[in-house]
């Protein structure tokens, strides 16, 4: 059996016919107040951190503002998950304070929007800007003297600002005031974040509590449908070290009930190959064009390339007019116009916040139907929960209709057995049994390397407290993560590997000559040194251990040396490229590309695009130049893509490098079809001085190590070596960036570092 048909029951959620708000937030509820919204209000009166996991499309983020109302005089932070829902999410707070009453600015805070600030008040420093927004807004905007301030900003400023990960001059100024300065802290969708983003999260839940913000009143919402396993017990871990936690979903048998969702005929296939799904896609489109010309619908896929080849073949047929397509890459406006065609095709940036809204209201669903692909069950409600919405509507009898692509092994896991009477709860049930839909969720990074992403705002913030009664907060808070998060090691372990990290990065911008000159007074400086000579020169790191010489012979040499300065120069580059990766909110091997796309091959209006530079490499031809690069068609087959290395001798590599994080110079990425390597028009962007990663052997002995990590989403490489010593390169496999320490942390065998000091998993 290829597919199978269930039949889902209407869902409904709890109203609150007599809510005990305040008269001004009434008006923001249309005097139409939810149970979860009236919930999350009464929780905040005495609960630190509130949880709101009502149904997607209920009103979470009316719900989570209310929550302001409790500190309705001091700032107060909504992040949301994405950029675009950045704006959305602002005009609904805008939207929200007009009406219930808030005195609050709302100002929106992306990468973009925070450049675009004026940079005649307090300069052009992005973090400049953001500490001064936050202690005084008039400083950036005069308009809004005097008022608190509701800052709508993404996870990834969140976590730059709360890491001190921002420039040198601003980092402690921002940190500062992102500890302080919201008594709200709403976090939308915070379901999204993978377990290292999540750390983010934790560090400041724990750090409230720890630094008794809490105790003066501070507020935490988290809003989600969905929330991660790993996560809830995180939080209980929290709530035994004193924290008052209270879920939310607005469920009451004695409640009212109001309808949010039709009944769904839901047909669940299996996934086919690629080429087939396109035809049996655009067909289904097709069809439900013709046979159903007044009903409206949508197609959301996980692969951007296979959604573009059904936009492909739909403009063939049937035109362009009757669909407009939503990728994470498409504009503002365009998303606007898109949204109103009768089909919908997008990715999973509509995955969140995307109500699927058109500017001529209807009377019944928005969606009639939808067609789409999941790879986890998190996604599979997230989509699902998108089709025939009707909370608020007049017209809730009409059922929807739903196509759901799963994978194969969701019927070797059992899923064919699923009776077609089994409603929601039935199909609920099955689906969290089947391993293949669980998310990769790599919590054995929570007991790894999360210990040395958090131990830099704990070292900084160990600095900016030496010598006050606080001090000893910053042993209390890492004793509390450590907890939470399942660590073995103690704190002076990473505080000795932090310091010469932040030494290696400070080196590493340093120039030669102030190397030379001015080492020991470079931060960090002399533990970076001190690991270059264990690493490189071992025998004077033994001598100066043992008292025999000191480190002011080393300072002496260097001044007169450069060849040694040289080579600690590099080794403080090559450390600090290694570990880069572990500071990033979101890992990603390129940045991200601006190309033009005349042929609409990604954009329904030719114009400028956004693209993953890896994204462009496997799917498209392109042309580039010093200025441009312009996207001319899609390949005709997906390319594959492999790296290439250079190094001085195979037999060295072997011995020394494999299963290592390290960052290999002389690499670079190309193209392929087969075995056979394709000229690739050169782009600036893609060429790396230093490539983080881990280079790995296969065999069969590891070989089905190496299957499970890509089972949980880690992206590996070919990667072809070649050395001075051999005529003919070695293949291997190269784990980029983050996944190649999340692969030695999944695997469960100790990670070498390029200063050879190994962290063992526990």
């Amino acid at each position: 059996m290829d597919s199978l048909k269930i039949q889902l029951e209407p869902r409904s959620i709890a109203t609150c016919p007599n809510p005990v708000l305040p008269a001004e937030l009434l008006n923001a509820f249309d005097h139409s107040v939810l149970q979860h919204q009236a919930d999350v209000y009464e929780a905040a009166k005495t609960h630190d951190i509130i949880l709101d996991l009502a149904p997607t499309g209920t009103g979470k983020t009316k719900a989570g503002l209310s929550v302001i109302h409790r500190n309705r005089n001091r700032n107060a932070i909504y992040i949301a998950p994405t950029n675009a829902l950045i704006e959305q999410q602002t005009e609904a707070a805008q939207k929200f304070v007009d009406v219930s009453g808030l005195p609050h600015i709302v100002v929106a805070a992306s990468a973009k929007q925070v450049r675009e600030w004026p940079n005649n008040r307090v300069g052009s420093r992005p973090g400049e800007k953001i500490y001064n927004l936050l202690r005084e807004p008039a400083t950036i905007f005069p308009e809004y003297g005097g008022r608190p301030l509701l800052l709508v900003t993404n996870p990834d400023i969140f976590y730059y600002a709360a890491f001190f990960q921002y420039g040198s001059k601003d980092r402690s100024n921002i940190a500062s005031e992102f500890y302080s300065s919201f008594s709200t802290i709403i976090f939308d969708e915070f379901h999204l974040y993978d377990a290292k983003q999540l750390v983010s999260l934790l560090f400041y839940l724990a750090l409230s509590q720890v630094f008794k913000y809490f105790e003066h009143g501070r507020k935490i919402v988290l809003l989600t449908a969905t929330p991660e396993p790993a996560c809830e017990a995180a939080l209980a871990l929290l709530k035994n070290e004193g924290v008052k936690i209270q879920q939310v979903d607005g469920q009451s048998d004695e409640s009212q009930q109001t309808p949010s969702q039709t009944s769904v005929n839901l047909e669940i296939r299996k996934y086919i190959d690629k080429e087939s799904l396109i035809v049996e896609i655009t067909d289904e489109v097709i069809n439900r064009l013709q046979g159903h010309p007044g009903q409206y619908g949508a197609v959301i896929l996980d692969s951007k390339d296979t959604l573009n080849r059904v936009a492909d073949q739909l403009r063939n047929k049937v035109g362009e007019h009757h669909f407009g397509r939503i990728i994470g890459n498409t504009p503002k406006e365009q998303r606007h116009s898109a949204a109103q065609k009768q089909v919908i095709l997008a990715t999973s940036t509509v995955d969140v916040g995307f109500n699927f809204e058109r500017d001529i209201d209807t009377d019944r669903q928005n969606l009639d139907w939808l067609v789409f692909s999941s790879r986890d069950r998190f996604s599979f409600w997230q989509r699902l929960g998108r089709v025939g919405r009707v909370l608020g509507k007049i017209v809730t009898h009409i059922p929807s209709d739903a196509i759901a692509y799963l994978p194969e092994k969701a019927w070797e896991q059992g899923l064919v057995d699923l009776p077609i009477d089994a409603g929601r709860t039935g199909l609920q049930q099955k689906l969290e049994a089947l391993d293949c839909l669980k998310r990769p969720f790599l919590d054995i990074y929570w007991r790894s390397e999360a210990f040395l992403e958090i131990a830099k705002p704990l070292l900084e913030l160990e600095t900016q407290l030496e010598g006050l009664p606080q001090a000893s907060l910053v042993t209390d808070l890492y004793r509390v993560l450590q907890e939470i998060l399942q660590g073995k090691r103690d704190w002076d372990f990473y505080k000795r590997r932090i310091r010469m990290l932040q030494g290696a990065e400070n080196l590493a911008k340093s120039s030669l000559e102030k190397i030379q000159k001015d080492w020991k007074y470079i931060k960090g400086g002399q533990s970076c040194l001190m690991s270059f000579l264990r690493t490189c020169c071992p025998e004077d790191y033994e001598d100066i251990q043992a008292g025999r010489d000191s480190i002011a012979s080393v300072e002496s040499l260097l001044k007169k040396d450069s060849e040694l300065a040289e080579e600690l120069h590099s080794y403080a580059k090559t450390i600090h490229a290694s570990y880069s990766p572990l500071f990033r909110f979101r890992d990603s091997l390129f940045e991200n590309l601006k190309i033009q796309d005349p042929h609409k091959l990604l954009l329904d209006e030719a114009g400028e695009a956004i693209i993953d530079p890896i994204h462009l490499l496997r799917f498209y031809e392109f042309e580039s130049d010093e200025n441009h690069i312009i996207a001319v068609s899609r390949a005709e087959q997906p390319y594959s893509l492999a790296f290439s290395l250079y190094v001085n001798s195979l037999e060295e590599f072997d011995n020394n490098y494999l299963c290592k994080l390290f960052a290999f110079e002389n690499c670079s990425i190309k193209r392929m079809v087969g075995n056979v390597t394709r000229s690739t028009a050169l782009i600036k962007e893609i060429e790396k001085n230093l490539m983080p990663g881990i280079v790995v052997k296969e065999h069969m002995n590891n070989r089905w190590v190496i299957r499970r990590l890509r089972s949980q989403g880690l992206e590996y490489y070919p990667i072809h070596v070649s050395g001075g010593d051999s005529p003919t390169p070695n293949e291997y496999l190269f784990f980029p960036s983050l996944s190649g320490i999340l692969a030695i942390a999944a695997a469960g065998v100790a990670l070498q570092s390029p200063d050879n000091e190994e962290f063992w998993v526990a």
